[in-house]
């Protein structure tokens, strides 16, 4: 399904913040897994990571496993960043909308901007930014 890549040693770019439900959906990241939360009580699949389910109102949720596959919802291009770290222009950020519903932030690996199309096919691959960050990316699959 995800195979990895490591940039651990020269990452510069903004790291997120490794605290309570998002720490622990970085965690999952880290060992290697996709995974959302998952109500209940309704079986309803949501992102970003919460207390209660927004479709039933239920306070019982797991941490389920994600096919890592998807397609690509939408996406902005960049070329001229505000941030320093992120010297590689043109770039996308992209939405990917998961087989099982729930839809993330995240950037297309190996494919240029132009190459970018809705509903491409996607699958997840693994970032290990430092030794305590890894993040979730996508590169284009056959479907």
């Amino acid at each position: 399904m995800a195979s990895e890549t490591t940039t651990e040693g020269n990452y510069t770019k903004p790291l997120p913040r490794l605290k309570g439900m998002t720490g622990e959906w970085f965690g999952w990241l880290k060992k290697h897994e996709l995974r959302f939360q998952k109500c209940t009580g309704c079986g309803h699949w949501r992102h970003v990571p919460r207390e209660l389910c927004p479709e039933c109102g239920s306070d019982g949720w797991e941490w389920a496993r994600s096919s890592g596959k998807g397609k690509l919802y939408t996406w902005t291009t960049t070329y001229r960043p505000m941030h320093p770290s992120f010297t590689e222009v043109p770039f996308a950020q992209v939405v990917i909308e998961m087989e099982e519903g729930p839809r993330v932030l995240s950037h297309i690996v190996g494919t240029g901007v132009e190459e970018l199309d809705f509903d491409m096919p996607v699958e997840v691959i693994f970032d290990d930014v430092t030794p305590e960050v890894t993040l979730a990316k996508f590169r284009k699959s056959g479907g």
